[in-house]
C-alpha cells in the first residue's frame, strides 16, 4: 500500500459554499436586504442631518434602533431556534418592507403639506426602532439557516461568502443611495429601497421549508439562560464578542460620516456615499483574499491583530483633512474588520450547538449586532462634548486599549490553533 504521506494532496476549493444551491438563495436574500439596508443608512443619515444638524441627532438614529435589537434578541433567538425559518424570515423582512415605505411616504413632496421637520424626524426614528425590533429576530434566524444548509467541514468557506455578500452590497448601497440621493432626491431612492427589499423576499421564497430542531420543555427562562450560559462558559467564544463589542463601541466613526463629508472635508452626499462605500470595498477585497489566504490558522493572534488595525485607522481617520487619504483609511478600516467578523463567526459556527443556534446567535446580536448602533450614540454624545474630530481619534485610542487589556487576559489563546478551540480546556472558561 502507498505511504499515506504519498498522497497527492487536494487543493481546497474555494467555491465550494456555493454549489450549494440553496445557499445560493440565501446569499441572495442576505445581499438584497443589506442593499436596501445600507441605501436606506446613507440616506436617513444625510436627511436627517439636514433637517437638523446635529450630531447628536445621528447618534439617536444608531439608539433608536439598537434599544428594541437588544431588548428582544434573546427572546427572538427563542423564537428562530421552535420555530420554522422560511416563514419567520417572510414575516421579518415584510415588517421590515412596510417601515420602508412609510418613510418613504413621509419624505415624498406632498407630506410637508400635512407634517412639519419635527413630525418627519419622529417617525423616522419610530420606523428605525420597528426596523430595530425586526433585526432582533433576523439574525438568529438568518443564522439558523445558514448552518442548515451547509455541512459542517464548509463553515470557514460559507462565512467567507456570506461576509463577501454582505461587504458587497454594503459598498453597492452606500454608492447608489448617494448618487440616488444627490440626483433624484430622498424619495425615489426610498423607492429604490422598497425594491429591493422585495427581491430579498422573492429570494425568500426559493428557500426550502427549516423545521425546529429545538422543542422547549422547559420554561421561556430557562430556555433562555442556556444560550446567555453556553456564552458565557466558552472563553474563546466570549472573548471574541467582548473584544468586537467594545472596540465596535467605541470605534462608531461611521455614525459620524455625515458631518465628515458635509463640513470638514466638504464632499456633499456623493462623497458621503464614497466614504460609506470605501470601507466595505476594503471588507469585500479582503473576504476575497482570504477564500485563499484564510486567518484561521492562529485565530485568536490574528484577531487581535486585526483588531489592532481597526483602531490606528480610526486614529489616522480622525486626523485626516485629505478626502482620498480619509477614503483609505476607510478602506483599511473595514479591511482589518472583515479579518476580525470571519474569525469570530467561524469561532461561533464551530462551538455552537445545532439546537442552541438561535439563542447563541441571539447573545452574539446583543454583543455585535446592535454594538454598531450603540457605538453610533456613543460618536453622537462625545462629537457633541468634545468636537467631531477629537471624538474619532477618542473612539480609536479606546479601541487599542481595549486590545491591549485582552491581549494580556487571553495570553494563554495567542498561540492556539484551529483545530484547538473545540479542546475541553478551551471551551470552558
Amino acid at each position: 500500500m502507498p505511504d499515506e504521506d504519498s498522497k497527492p494532496l487536494i487543493k481546497p476549493d474555494p467555491f465550494a459554499a456555493l454549489r450549494f444551491k440553496e445557499f445560493r438563495s440565501y446569499l441572495a436574500m442576505r445581499f438584497f436586504l443589506t442593499f436596501a439596508y445600507q441605501m436606506q443608512a446613507v440616506i436617513v443619515g444625510y436627511y436627517i442631518y439636514q433637517l437638523t444638524k446635529s450630531a447628536l441627532a445621528l447618534g439617536m438614529i444608531g439608539l433608536a434602533e439598537a434599544i428594541p435589537s437588544i431588548g428582544i434578541a434573546l427572546y427572538g433567538g427563542y423564537v428562530a431556534d421552535k420555530s420554522e425559518k422560511k416563514g419567520l424570515l417572510l414575516m421579518i423582512f415584510s415588517v421590515m418592507w412596510v417601515c420602508s415605505g412609510i418613510m418613504l411616504l413621509v419624505t415624498l413632496p406632498t407630506a410637508r403639506t400635512y407634517l412639519n421637520t419635527q413630525h418627519i424626524v419622529v417617525i423616522i426614528y419610530a420606523m428605525i426602532f420597528f426596523i430595530g425590533l425586526a433585526r432582533g429576530f433576523y439574525g438568529p434566524t438568518a443564522f439558523s439557516v445558514m448552518t442548515r444548509i451547509i455541512p459542517r467541514e464548509l463553515y470557514p468557506n460559507s462565512s467567507t461568502w456570506n461576509s463577501s455578500t454582505y461587504q458587497t452590497a454594503s459598498v453597492l448601497g452606500p454608492l447608489a443611495g448617494g448618487l440616488l440621493f444627490d440626483h433624484l432626491g430622498i424619495s425615489v431612492t426610498f423607492s429604490f429601497v422598497v425594491v429591493f427589499i422585495t427581491t430579498a423576499i422573492i429570494a425568500i421564497l426559493t428557500l426550502n421549508r427549516h423545521e425546529p430542531e429545538f422543542v422547549p420543555k422547559e420554561s421561556i427562562y430557562k430556555s433562555l439562560s442556556e444560550g446567555i450560559s453556553f456564552v458565557f462558559g466558552n472563553r474563546m467564544l466570549l472573548g471574541a464578542l467582548s473584544l468586537d463589542l467594545f472596540s465596535v463601541f467605541f470605534g462608531g466613526a461611521v455614525a459620524l460620516l455625515p458631518i465628515f463629508a458635509n463640513d470638514i472635508l466638504k464632499v456633499g452626499a456623493e462623497g458621503f456615499g464614497l466614504m460609506r462605500a470605501a470601507d466595505s470595498v476594503g471588507a469585500v477585497l479582503t473576504m476575497l483574499a482570504m477564500t485563499r489566504l484564510s486567518p484561521m490558522g492562529k485565530p485568536w493572534r490574528n484577531l487581535l491583530v486585526a483588531v489592532t488595525g481597526f483602531g490606528i485607522s480610526i486614529i489616522c481617520f480622525g486626523l485626516s483633512k485629505n478626502f482620498y487619504l480619509s477614503l483609505f483609511c476607510l478602506f483599511m478600516l473595514g479591511a482589518f474588520d472583515s479579518v476580525s467578523v470571519l474569525i469570530r463567526s467561524t469561532i461561533m459556527q464551530l462551538l455552537t450547538p445545532d439546537q442552541m443556534r438561535g439563542r447563541v446567535s441571539a447573545v452574539n446580536s446583543m454583543f455585535i449586532g446592535s454594538s454598531n448602533e450603540i457605538g453610533a450614540f456613543e460618536s453622537g454624545v462625545t462629537a457633541r462634548l468634545m468636537g467631531t474630530v477629537t471624538s474619532v481619534i477618542f473612539g480609536g485610542t479606546m479601541t487599542l486599549v481595549v486590545v491591549l487589556t485582552t491581549f494580556f487576559r487571553t495570553k494563554k489563546l495567542v498561540p492556539m490553533q484551529l483545530s484547538e478551540i473545540n479542546a475541553p480546556e478551551v471551551a470552558k472558561a
